[in-house]
């Protein structure tokens, strides 16, 4: 049977369905029993996938439990579901249906883990070490005009930094806190954190450019 191809709407492409994807999407949005039976075995999908992903990380986790971890696994699963609810009309078959779902529940687990992974944790304020930035193995003077170049970066991020930018440049950059806790933790979000922490970087390069100091390395984007 071929793909089936929906007629777009809103401006989408068009979606281009195989048969199993095109029966995913019209049991959904469909209404009473086939609905409900279509959701139910949707859910269980997004359970497996979740209960997988704990299961990859749960060697990094020793201090959770197993209760907790199958309670992160079904919280990801419920969080997942609605997600691709939501998102139904996004989907245009340049995959599987159930690969496309499946994303979900692999990253509501992922950011589930992190974020208990810092639960009770105080996030730290300053950099715990800038020896982290530096390069091992360099002569003396190369050791010289880097540890002259790592304290030109700290000052420049106390002079030239927002108190905000400061704090997410540092819980980021340096001590490597998740932007998912710390969005958790500022009742923010990714996207604004990934704009204040460029912004940030923007702010600290100028004030290093300024002094005639190359620190593109220090301040690579991730």
């Amino acid at each position: 049977m071929e793909p089936t191809v929906a007629p777009p709407s809103d401006g989408l492409p068009a979606r281009v369905l195989d048969p199993e994807s095109r029966h995913w999407v019209s049991s959904l949005e469909a209404t009473g029993a086939v609905r409900d039976e279509a959701v139910a075995r949707l859910h269980a999908l997004l359970l497996r996938a979740a209960r997988f992903e704990v299961a990859q990380r749960r060697p990094s986790l020793p201090h959770l439990r197993g209760d907790d971890l199958d309670d992160i696994a079904n919280e990801a699963a419920d969080d997942a579901l609605m997600s691709v609810l939501r998102r139904l009309g996004d989907f245009r078959g340049a995959s599987r249906f159930t690969t496309w779902a499946y994303k979900f529940a692999l990253l509501e687990a992922a950011v589930k883990l992190r974020k208990r992974s810092w639960q009770g944790r105080e996030l730290p304020l300053e950099p715990e070490s800038w020896t982290l930035l530096a390069s091992a193995g360099l002569g003396p003077d190369a050791e010289l005009e880097q540890r002259s170049l790592l304290e030109a970066v700290e000052q420049g991020i106390k002079e030239a930094l927002t108190e905000h930018q400061r704090y997410v440049l540092v819980a980021l950059a340096l001590n490597g806190v998740p932007i998912d806790v710390l969005a958790d933790r500022l009742d923010s979000n990714r996207n604004a954190l990934y704009k204040t922490l460029h912004d940030a970087r923007r702010k600290l390069r100028r004030y290093l450019d300024d002094r005639g100091l190359d620190v593109t390395s220090l301040l690579e984007e991730t």
